[in-house]
């Protein structure tokens, strides 16, 4: 039977150390997680690398928006591919598509090879997908570990389907492993558990934590205007450690 894998995704050292004393058994770390995430400094992995020892895979995202990539940012991709197998990541986590939505292999297979040793997550350009099934078996041959997915839906619970057919091509013919994402909290778990033979689980369990400042500016965004600059996400350490006992319990008695 295949361990249960609760991966939580973080843009800071304060929710890196949260997760992990939480029980989280991976990270995905990237920067800008409020906009769907980008990939982050070296900077802040080498920080969050030295409080903690469990793995580190990094997003590889040059911008927010889609994933259909100019030579430019392509270039880009590359390098921090490369930047991050130096300073010691346990894996990339990674997406191009062509115009058509298909998956772009030229592409993934230059990454895929810059990535070496180091495990691959296929992340959700694989739910903007045009044929999920074909994509699922590309990623297979090229060797992709994981795919996070959430069926091709706002949210995993809403596209369980997609990936309980998904499973079925995974225990019939081999592929990547999928990893639910999107709107994971405990009681989503808890029905993946019963509904299909899914063992890993994404979650960022974000909570809002006010800001310290007390002289407040108000009226002058930064950024996107309906966000404001004096809350921070921060991952709820209440809420992985809920995820992680439903785990294990699970694992505890599915193992007997």
């Amino acid at each position: 039977m295949e361990n249960y894998i609760l991966e939580c995704c973080v843009d800071s050292v304060e929710s890196a150390l949260a997760a992990a004393e939480s029980g989280a058994d991976r990270l995905e770390l990237c920067a800008g997680l409020i906009i769907g995430g980008i990939t982050p400094g070296i900077a802040l992995f080498e920080q969050i690398k030295h409080f903690i020892d469990i793995p580190v895979r990094v997003l590889l995202r040059p911008r927010f928006g889609d994933f259909l990539y100019t030579e430019h940012e392509f270039e880009i991709l590359k390098r921090e591919a490369e930047l991050f197998q130096k300073a010691g990541a346990q894996g990339i986590v990674i997406g191009c598509l062509k115009e058509d939505g298909s998956l772009h292999m030229e592409q993934m297979k230059a990454l895929m090879e810059i990535a070496g040793d180091m495990k691959v997550t296929l992340h959700r350009a694989f739910d903007v997908c045009a044929d999920p099934v074909k994509a699922y078996r590309q990623a297979g041959e090229l060797g992709i570990d994981t795919i996070l997915t959430s069926g091709q839906k706002e949210n995993c619970l809403e596209g369980i389907e997609l990936i309980k057919a998904l499973g079925k091509i995974r225990r019939e013919e081999g592929g990547p492993k999928l990893m639910a994402g999107a709107g994971v909290t405990p009681k989503v778990i808890g029905q993946f558990l019963m509904e299909t033979d899914i063992t890993c689980y994404h979650m960022s369990a974000k909570k809002i934590v006010d800001s310290g400042m007390r002289y407040r500016k108000e009226g002058v965004p930064m950024g996107i205007a309906t966000m404001s600059e004096y809350e921070i996400y921060r991952t709820d350490s209440g809420i992985v450690s809920e995820a992680k006992r439903l785990l294990g319990g699970w694992s505890e008695k599915n193992s007997c």
